[in-house]
This record gives C-alpha cells, sequence and structure tokens, in this order.
C-alpha cells in the first residue's frame, strides 16, 4: 500500500495531495513517500527501491543508538547498544516493511541522541538540532513524535532540579524548527483538503484512542497483555538487561541525581510509550517500536553495571527457554504456534479471522525448518553463555564475553527471522493473484475490489489496473471516500449489481469470506479461488 501511494507520488509530483487509487490519502505524514518517490524517479518503481527506504532508516537508527551508546557509555557501550537494536527481532522485521516504522524510530534516535549529549555537554545547538530532528519524526509517522520525546527529557530535567533555565534544553530556534518541520505541511495540506487537520488531531487520536472514531477502520486490537508481550519479547532478551538498569534508576532514586538525566530521559521514555500504549483501548503490535532505541541504549546500561553471574544466567536461561519453545514447536502439528505467535503478532491474520476467511499464512510445514534452525541457534546460545559464566569468575575476559555471545546468537536468529517474514510476506501478497487477473482481463473488463483497499493495497502496482471499491468505506481511505472525487471509485452494491448484469465482464478481488461476499448474491458469480485471505470471483469464463 505504502509504495502505491508513493507510485502515485512519483506520477503527481505533489506531496501535499497523497493518494491511493486515485483517493486523497491523510492517515500518514509524507517523508515516506517522498523519499520513496524519489528513489522511483532517480531509479525506476520497483519493489528493491521502495524497500531501501525503510532498510536504510533502519540502519540510521542503529547508527544513531551507537553514537549516543558511545557518548555515554564509552567505545563498547555503543557497539553494544547498536547491536542490540539490530537484532531486536521487532525492530528488525520492520525494517523489512515497507511502512513508515523505522524512519520515525531513526528520527526519535536521532533526536534523542541530540538532544540528550547537548543537555550533558551544555550544547545548546545540539539541542537545537534535536529538536528539529523531532520535527522529522512527525513528518514521518506521527505529530506526537514532535511533542512527546521533549516532554520525557523536560520531566527528567524537572525531578533533577535542571529545567531552568529553560532555553538550554528548550532553544527558541529548535523549538521553531520543531514546529515548522513537522508541522509546516499541515497548512499546505489542509488548504488543499480541507478537514484533514481535524481528521488527524482529533479524530485519528483523541477519537481513536476513545473508540469513537467518526472513521474507523477494520484494524483489531491487541489486549494490553498481547500488546506487552509483543513489545517485550520483540525487543528479547534485551528487555532483560534494559529493566535491571530501569529498576537500579528507581531503586536508586536516580532521578534526583542531575548527573542520571540523561538515563532517567530514556527510562520515562520507554515506560511512557510501553505504559501508556497498554493503559490506551486502541493497540497494535508495532506501537512499542519508538521505545525499541531506548531500550537497545538501556540494555546496554544494563550490561556495564551489571556482570553478575545471576545477571548472565538469566540471558542464558532466556536463550534456552526459546530453543525449548521452538524444539516443542517443531515436534507439534503447528496449532498453537499460529494461533499464539503468528494470530497474535501479524495483523493481516487478524483481519482475516474477523472477516471469516482462512488466516493467510503459509502451512505450519514450511515453517518447521526454520523452528529446528532457531531451536539449534538458541541452544548454541545458551550452552556457551552458561559456560563463559561458570568462567566467568576466574577470567575477566569470559565476564567481557558474555554480552558479546548472546549478540552473536541474535544474530544467528534473524537469517530465521527472515525466512519466516518472507514465508508469510509471499503466502498473503497479492502480487500473483493481481498478475494472473491482469493477464485474463480484457482491455473492456472492470476489475473491483471488495473490502478496505490497505488489504490489497498493492493491487493496482501489480495488476496494472485502478480497481472500483466495494463496502471499503471502513478504511483509511474513509475520509476520502467522502470527496467529491471519490464518487466514482466507491460503489454501493446496486451499483455493482448492475455492472454485473450489464454483459461486461467483471472480476472481483474479495476480502470477505464467500458466505459473506455481497458477490455471493449475483446472478452467475464464480468463485475462481480463496488464497492468502482473499477470494477471487467473476461473473462469466471466457
Amino acid at each position: 500500500m505504502h509504495a502505491e501511494i508513493a507510485h502515485e507520488l512519483a506520477a503527481s509530483g505533489d506531496p501535499f495531495t497523497l493518494t491511493l487509487n486515485g483517493i486523497r490519502y491523510v492517515d500518514k505524514p509524507p517523508l515516506l513517500y517522498v523519499l520513496t518517490a524519489f528513489g522511483f524517479a532517480m531509479v525506476g518503481p520497483s519493489e528493491a527501491v521502495a524497500r531501501a527506504v525503510p532498510a536504510l532508516s533502519a540502519l540510521a537508527a542503529v547508527g544513531a543508538t551507537a553514537w549516543l551508546g558511545a557518548r555515554l557509555l564509552g567505545g563498547v557501550g555503543g557497539v553494544v547498544a547498536g547491536l542490540a537494536l539490530l537484532t531486536s527481532v521487532g525492530f528488525f522485521a520492520f525494517g523489512r516493511y515497507v511502512r513508515p516504522e523505522t524512519l520515525f524510530v531513526a528520527a526519535l534516535a536521532g533526536g534523542f541522541a541530540l538532544c540528550l549529549v547537548g543537555i550533558r555537554d551544555r550544547r545548546r545547538g545540539l539541542c537545537a538540532a534535536g529538536l528539529a530532528v523531532f520535527g522529522v519524526a512527525a513528518l514521518a509517522k506521527d505529530p506526537l513524535g514532535a511533542l512527546l520525546p521533549p516532554l520525557a527529557i523536560g520531566v527528567a530535567l524537572v525531578l533533577a532540579g535542571r529545567a531552568r533555565p529553560v532555553g538550554a534544553w528548550l532553544p527558541w530556534s529548535g523549538a521553531l524548527a520543531c514546529l515548522v518541520i513537522g508541522f509546516g505541511w499541515w497548512v499546505g495540506t489542509e488548504l488543499r483538503t480541507p478537514g484533514f487537520s481535524w481528521y488527524t488531531a482529533i479524530d485519528n487520536h483523541l477519537l481513536n484512542v476513545a473508540r469513537a472514531r467518526h472513521f474507523p477502520d477494520e484494524d483489531v486490537p491487541l489486549s494490553a497483555l498481547q500488546f506487552l508481550a509483543v513489545a517485550i519479547l520483540g525487543a528479547a532478551p534485551w528487555t532483560l538487561a534494559a529493566g535491571v538498569a530501569i529498576w537500579s534508576l528507581v531503586r536508586r532514586r536516580a532521578w534526583r541525581d542531575p548527573h542520571e538525566v540523561v538515563w532517567v530521559a530514556l527510562a520515562i521514555w520507554v515506560v511512557g510509550v510501553l505504559g501508556l500504549t497498554a493503559l490506551s483501548p486502541f493497540r497494535l503490535p508495532h506501537y512499542g517500536l519508538p521505545a525499541s532505541f531506548a531500550l537497545a541504549l538501556l540494555a546496554a546500561r544494563g550490561w556495564q553495571s551489571h556482570d553478575g553471574r545471576g545477571f548472565a544466567l538469566a540471558h542464558a536461561a532466556f536463550l534456552a527457554l526459546v530453543a525449548l519453545g521452538s524444539a516443542l514447536a517443531w515436534v507439534s502439528d503447528g496449532s498453537r504456534f499460529l494461533s499464539s505467535v503468528v494470530g497474535t503478532t501479524d495483523v493481516a491474520s487478524l483481519k482475516s479471522s474477523v472477516a471469516g476467511l482462512p488466516s493467510p499464512v503459509p502451512p505450519f510445514t514450511e515453517f518447521r525448518p526454520i523452528l529446528g534452525a532457531n531451536a539449534v541457534v538458541f541452544a548454541a546460545g545458551a550452552l556457551l553463555t552458561s559456560l563463559l559464566t561458570v568462567l566467568a569468575g576466574r577470567s575477566e575476559r569470559a565476564r567481557r564475553l558474555v554480552v558479546f555471545v548472546v549478540i552473536a546468537t541474535m544474530v544467528g536468529a534473524l537469517p530465521s527471522a527472515a525466512a519466516s517474514l518472507a514465508l508469510v510476506a509471499s503466502h498473503r501478497a497479492v502480487g500473483d493473484l493481481a498478475r494472473d487477473v491482469a493477464r485474463l482481463m480484457a482491455p473492456e473488463d472492470l476489475l473491483v475490489h471488495e473490502g478496505p483497499l490497505e488489504n490489497s493495497g498493492a493491487l493496482e502496482w501489480y495488476a496494472g489496473r485502478r480497481p472500483v471499491i466495494v463496502d471499503g468505506r471502513r478504511s483509511v481511505l474513509g475520509f476520502g471516500a467522502e470527496r467529491p472525487e471519490a464518487r466514482d471509485v466507491f460503489w454501493g452494491a446496486d451499483r455493482l449489481r448492475e455492472a454485473w448484469t450489464s454483459g461486461r465482464r467483471v472480476w472481483v478481488v474479495s476480502v470477505r469470506s464467500p458466505a459473506r461476499s455481497v458477490v455471493s448474491d449475483l446472478p452467475g458469480a464464480r468463485l475462481l479461488a480463496v488464497t492468502g485471505g482473499r477470494a477471487l470471483w467473476v461473473n462469466e469464463l471466457r
């Protein structure tokens, strides 16, 4: 979906009027789409170019995290912090998605790095630069990216009695740059699309939290416990060391120590992101990612300040538990693995379950080799970590090597994560179905999508045909669907029936189960396939 939006932006050249399927799209700010469209203009539209932007953003986030870690903890601490973020499986996964999440994390990590070093070294210029980067975070994904990080830093300074003078850490030049970069585009977008500001600030934030949106979509929220499990395990095992570091700050009441302002600010950010999201009625699996870089930094601090055997053995135990869980899943029928892991972390699976369609994931037999490899990697990591921990009492070098064994274990697990993502993506992607439809369609045929278009966002990208949409207003395009230019794109069931019986061949890609589809009641409807969480219908074959 995001690649298609960038594709349409590359054609229009207007970042103030983003579109999907020709319909005004206002759900996300333009930075991801501008960067991707620029890549399309330079190299040509392709999957590789679209994926390059979030991948490079992920590396930028790792670099910013490592730089701040090095400034705070020394070179080794910086390496540990950067690699901890890189090997956080949740963050790694979103580096492979064409989504704005890693771009958002990169801007947050960069902003915190500049501001916190500026505060520590009393360099107002760095603080101003960091505030400007927070504006980039707002331009990447969410206006809260410009507002909440300075708030977290300010709270840490207030607690330490260092909030005054305010201009030392919140210089007017940086605050102005933050607002201009983060919100300047609102003015142009509001002029082009009246009501955009209300939609973004009120409907998509305040009313979303209250579960009273005027333009709801079909996302299925996680429970608070599910969200916390996904967030904590997605950054594991680094959440163990980060938790120890946060607890140490709390136990020592470090918020009163001016020398601990940097670490208190990072702890406030982690607890705030995870805690406020858990308390919110609406949570998706990726809502914990903004805390990932701070968790990595706190983990590096935890490893540097806590080197006891119990600390190392806790990590060995975690690696052993993952190895055991992978082995048990490997010998099982896979039902629990698919329901508890994939069914919780995969938004598309949650939507398909509600829609009455089979989960758009491959059969468990395709996951089994990956789980077997994962069991071996984590078992080896647990064994080596345990051995080094036993030797640590005699060898300083062995004690220092423990963290790098944990890092090496997580690096060894990344190919399994990548393979799992590729399996799920290839199984549920609309690409093959769209290419088949494009091959079978005649120029005068009509292409229809039933249900929210974001569930098959790349349909136009692969089919080369723009569909009309039936039963798709409960969507990220809900706001755009009310604009005049959307009248001929969003159809009702009556208009579909008229086209269906007009003698024109009609192809329908549906994300509704056959029993719930409006197509099932149309005369001569032929169900050709149900695959990847979609059904394909046609009114006649030639």
